[in-house]
């Protein structure tokens, strides 16, 4: 699926994975959370509607599984990239914090399935909005309409979304909001949008159901099959943290596998992914037990800053280490192997945050 694009950057508009479930970036900063289907999603066609064949229901029914999962990983990321862009040094940017997309960002059969399950139609819609961010202060909505920027029409039909960016990422660049003209349940309104300062990855759902989670340094994906070994939204936090601070120390760099991880994300982050790719480590190479201990580090540094629960962390990597070990073909812990050093360094961090707040110190590794 297209992947997180909750931030639309205030440069140019990143274009998010193939999937086109993440067609609408985090209009502001960058590329770059949560569960419920709302909105557009659970559109009953009317009775009068054509029936729809076996395939065509199918695509739908999957398309909001998808959007729900997609959901749910804005949601539990918000705080995360929100609260600590002081830590995301070079990758903070500022964002309006909702994604854009029509039926169009889907390919095939999944447009047709875009418009009936979730209401999308020649228009750009909003599909999701940021929690905490500017977007949802605002009080712009999923499945509003997006007609105009700074009086600016914002473009319709196939191929809308690049046009799209290339309008409203520089115009919220320009200014600390951007007004925009919305359609909510068919009136026109106005709303000014203020830009939210937040670390810009683009947080995405892969559509595969190996138990792993990638960053490229600018992308954070979690497999589908990741979110259901985590099993709750603290536990999905936890790997979020972890990918992210990957991206913080610029680890997909130092290992020089940023291509590779980028080319995992872009392929299982699309509607019908290649997963002929994932065989072994899928080309990427096991993280070294030093690196590993600082980005288990810095995420509970992450995870405290957004309001988590760090106690649990070293529980729940055990957990996933006893039920894919690193023999398990395609596994996290078969990227991450050192899980000894692993758990030593989350105790550590966990005991200095604790001691930091304590004596009401700056949450700073």
């Amino acid at each position: 699926m297209p992947g997180l694009r909750h931030l639309i950057p205030a440069q140019p508009l990143l274009r998010q994975l193939a999937l086109p479930l993440t067609a609408a970036v985090f209009l502001a900063g960058c590329s770059t959370p949560a569960p419920q289907v709302g909105g557009p999603f659970n559109v009953v066609p009317a009775p009068e509607a054509a029936a729809y064949t076996a395939e065509q229901k199918a695509a739908q029914q999957e398309l909001v599984r998808m959007v729900a999962l997609q959901d749910r990983l804005s949601k539990v990321s918000a705080p995360l990239l929100i609260n600590n862009a002081d830590l995301c040094k070079s990758y903070a940017r500022n964002l309006l914090g909702f994604t854009a997309q029509n039926k169009y960002s889907y390919p095939g059969v999944y447009a047709d399935a875009a418009q009936a399950a979730l209401g999308y139609g020649e228009q750009m819609q909003v599909s999701g909005v940021l929690p905490g961010s500017g977007a949802a202060r605002a009080g712009l909505r999923k499945g509003d309409a997006l007609i105009a920027a700074e009086g600016k029409p914002l473009p319709t039909g196939p191929k809308a979304e690049g046009p799209f960016g290339a309008i409203v990422g520089p115009l919220a660049s320009k200014s600390a909001s951007l007004n925009m003209t919305i359609a909510s349940q068919g009136e026109q309104q106005q709303l000014a949008i203020p830009v939210t300062r937040a670390c810009a990855f683009r947080v995405a759902l892969g559509n595969a159901d190996n138990v792993n989670a990638y960053s490229d340094g600018a992308r954070i994906l979690l497999t589908r099959g990741m979110m259901a070994a985590a099993q709750n939204d603290e536990n999905i936090g936890f790997v979020i943290a972890r990918e992210m601070a990957h991206n913080i120390l610029d680890h997909a760099r130092t290992q020089r596998s940023a291509g590779t991880a980028g080319s995992i994300i872009d392929s299982l982050g699309a509607v019908q992914p290649d997963t002929s790719m994932l065989t072994g480590a899928a080309g990427i190479k096991a993280m070294p037990p030093d690196l590993d201990a600082q980005a288990d580090t810095l995420a509970i540094y992450l995870l405290a800053r957004a309001g988590y629960n760090i106690d649990n962390a070293a529980g729940f990597w055990q957990r996933l280490s006893t039920q894919t070990p690193a023999s398990v073909a395609n596994g996290y812990t078969a990227l991450h192997p050192a899980t000894s050093a692993r758990l030593a360094a989350i105790n550590k961090a966990v005991a200095d945050v604790k001691a930091k707040q304590a004596a009401k110190k700056p949450l700073k590794p």
